[in-house]
């Protein structure tokens, strides 16, 4: 219940303009969440290798762990992580000003019993709210990634 509060604080509150299987990615129809067995600076690390192997950009990292110890949470370990290509974050803002709020794309990181859990919004999401086919194909292909990306960061550390 605490990774769910927690989630909900992150990817929603944050923008308030708007599991079982180690290997599995867990499929959702808003949300894309995996988990790794490795510890969370590792995983830390795996997620942003696979980012960048993907040819995207991490923008920034924030903590956000010292806001929730605040408000009672016992956690030290979670990041929200800013990704994205910059040339196309600044064409759909420009031609979408309403995507701004969601842009860039956030995933959330953070340490769970002995384990570190990703979750991010589904970027199919935002393709319901572009009417040109060709800037729908974006969130396409950023989906594609997302998936490929978790799947990398479930995997890593289970040689």
């Amino acid at each position: 219940m605490m990774a769910r509060t927690i989630l909900f604080i992150t990817l929603f509150a944050s923008s308030l303009s708007v599991m079982a299987n180690p290997f599995a990615t867990v499929f959702a129809t808003d949300l894309i969440m995996a988990r790794s067995h490795e510890t969370f600076p590792e995983a830390m690390l795996t997620l942003q290798t696979s980012i960048k192997e993907h040819g995207y950009t991490v923008a920034r990292v924030q903590r956000i762990d010292i806001g929730l110890t605040g408000m009672g949470y016992k956690t030290d370990k979670y990041r929200v992580v800013f990704v994205g290509k910059t040339e196309e974050i600044q064409y759909l803002t420009k031609k979408y000003p309403h995507l701004t709020p969601y842009m860039p794309p956030k995933v959330s990181i953070f340490a769970e019993e002995g384990d570190t859990v990703v979750v991010t919004a589904n970027p199919y999401i935002y393709r319901e709210m572009v009417d040109d086919e060709k800037d729908k194909q974006i969130f396409d292909r950023w989906e594609n990634d997302i998936y490929s990306v978790f799947k990398d960061f479930s995997s890593a550390g289970e040689d």
